[in-house]
């Protein structure tokens, strides 16, 4: 794999909030928890958008998009949940090619994920890098 496949760009985050609500709303999104992650994550049609010109444009085609939450109920302070933040985003980096190879056969479809931190406790990289991964796998046998 090639050093440029291993970015993480701002396109391949999760920002939108008709996209977000499409991924929490009830039905159709599935969960997997290998602790002290878990990941939500659901399949959507890649639809043509309005753009700001009011002509239609199709939107990125993206293999998925993900977001990252660690809750302030597990962490009261900003720099351990932005650390958290940084050891899930790394770790995704690394091993996002797991899905990719998956997606490029899933023509119009969209992979929307969330990463949401379950533990109270910080972790070593190396643990949250086998747990991104062992998700990552998970999550590409059942799509």
């Amino acid at each position: 794999m090639e050093a440029q496949d291993q970015g993480l760009k701002k396109e391949e985050r999760l920002c939108s909030k008709k996209l977000i609500d499409t991924l929490f709303s009830t039905g159709g999104s599935r969960a997997v928890t290998v602790f002290p992650l878990k990941v939500v994550y659901r399949l959507v049609d890649v639809v043509a958008t309005e753009g700001e010109k009011g002509s239609l444009e199709q939107s990125v085609p993206l293999d998925s998009q993900m977001l990252i939450s660690v809750p302030k109920k597990c962490f009261k302070r900003a720099v351990k949940r932005n650390r958290v933040k940084r050891q899930v985003r790394e770790a995704y980096r690394k091993h996002k090619n797991i899905l990719t190879k998956k997606a490029e056969r899933l023509s119009g479809k969209q992979l929307l994920m969330a990463f949401i931190w379950l533990s109270d406790e910080l972790s070593d990289s190396i643990i949250v890098e086998q747990r991104v991964s062992n998700l990552l796998h998970r999550i590409e046998e059942r799509i």
